[in-house]
């Protein structure tokens, strides 16, 4: 096959368009690895950027998807042969470099991480950057002395790819977990992924004084704005708030009240350079101990390339839920 689909965004004289199109299959340089594209996944900044609503695109035209599986077809990097799962998230992908909506994609060796044994490709992108984001989150939680003992972990946006692996791993782990949402007709899924207990979006909105009683030992916000703001006035002592999101604005109006009174530990997690020592351990976490009881129930549905202008308007829309894959 000398050339592939690829779902390519174009910002031009015509303004922003994006689509699919066959583009020649390239040859891997000094250092590079062809991946033959089996599975990707949708997460919400691929909606902004495949609809231009968001500044993701560094360079046009781009291949969009910050995320792709599927088996070494090529190389020129030592570590890997042709045959191997790979894993491709993060770094400059969907940035500036062509990403995982492609049939193909060729990058830098040292991007990407071998399926680890209990995944395989399609299962590594239910996961995608939604999970290993949820996983750095945990992580981060973790060594920063969260515990089971300080009381529930609270997980915002919890129905969203990332909030829903945050809720299933904190439960497989033995932490409680009350997930807040603002689509009451997924509370037995969120029970089902582990949650203990389910709270609706307005479940913080009297938490208006710099401090609040203590509700949550520790938290997940996929939010921001006003809604992490009221996570740090009702955090626990000396628990930790892992920022990932800003669906609700990238404002912050808080004090210093939680930190200095509390001990409470803002931590944010930028999933797109974690070093790859850190990428692999936390990979093998998600095939492991960390392992979801069932990965499936996360997959709300699958769609091919064509099928993503639409993903994507009802990703914004907040008519989405877990995860979309995307069958190569």
């Amino acid at each position: 096959m000398t050339t592939y689909p690829a779902f390519r965004i174009h910002q031009d004289a015509q303004g922003h368009h994006a689509g699919v199109e066959q583009l020649p299959r390239p040859t891997p340089a000094a250092g590079e690895v062809l991946i033959r594209v089996g599975w990707s996944g949708i997460n919400y900044k691929d909606a902004l950027a495949g609809t231009g609503r968001g500044k993701i695109l560094r360079r046009f035209p781009l291949v969009g998807g910050a995320d792709a599986a599927g088996v070494v077809e090529a190389s020129a990097h030592p570590d890997y042969r042709p045959g191997e799962a790979v894993i491709a998230t993060g770094w400059g992908l969907t940035h500036d470099h062509d990403g995982g909506f492609a049939g193909y994609l060729c990058c830098p060796g040292d991007w990407l991480v071998p399926v680890p044994a209990g995944l395989d490709p399609r299962t590594a992108m239910i996961l995608g950057t939604a999970g290993f984001t949820a996983a750095l989150a945990v992580h981060r939680m973790l060594v920063n002395g969260q515990d089971p003992a300080m009381g529930p972990i609270l997980v915002t946006g919890a129905s969203g790819g990332v909030g829903a692996v945050a809720v299933a791993i904190f439960a497989r782990i033995g932490f409680p977990v009350t997930a807040l949402s603002g689509k009451p007709e997924l509370t037995d899924w969120l029970h089902h992924l582990g949650a203990t207990e389910v709270v609706a979006r307005d479940a913080l909105a009297t938490a208006t004084r710099p401090l609040e009683k203590a509700r949550w030992g520790g938290a997940v916000d996929n939010v921001g704005g006003e809604v992490l703001a009221q996570i740090t006035r009702t955090i626990a002592p000396n628990g930790n708030i892992a920022a990932i999101g800003l669906a609700a604005g990238a404002d912050l109006h808080t004090t210093v009240m939680p930190f200095i009174l509390r001990g409470a530990s803002l931590l944010g997690c930028n999933s797109v350079d974690v070093p790859t020592g850190l990428r692999r351990t936390l990979w093998e976490h998600l095939a492991s101990d960390w392992q979801l009881a069932d990965l499936e129930s996360l997959v709300a549905e699958t769609v091919t390339l064509d099928g993503l202008p639409e993903v994507f308007e009802r990703m914004l829309a907040g008519r989405t839920h877990g995860r979309t894959l995307v069958a190569l």
